[in-house]
């Protein structure tokens, strides 16, 4: 399968966040677009999830730990951590890959 970003379908999952994703077998990947000052609120998924910023920047809580995330900074959030993500400087540009799939993406 080839594609493009621009030809996937945006799906808005809070105010200020949008995701595009695209699954295989056995991962999802997505590209998240967050307005400055948007958030994820804390959850946790039994997915493992890999993180980077491609532009702005995301203060990250992991495991109740805190770190600004700048572009080029990446992230491993293990299965069933707590976490949350808020665009501090923005608009940020965020792809992240999940492991099993995100059915909840599709």
């Amino acid at each position: 399968m080839y594609s493009s970003f621009d030809k996937l379908q945006a799906k808005q999952i809070g105010k200020g966040v949008t995701l595009k994703a695209v699954s295989g077998e056995k991962m999802t990947f997505t590209f998240f677009h967050l307005a400055e000052g948007s958030a994820v609120p804390e959850h946790a998924h039994p997915h493992e999830q890999i993180g980077t910023v491609l532009k702005g920047a995301m203060e990250m809580v992991i495991g109740g730990e805190k770190k600004i995330v700048p572009a080029g900074g990446l992230w491993v959030i293990p299965s069933n951590v707590p976490h949350t993500a808020r665009c501090v400087e923005g608009p940020a540009e965020v792809i992240e890959v999940f492991s099993p799939i995100r059915e909840d993406f599709a």
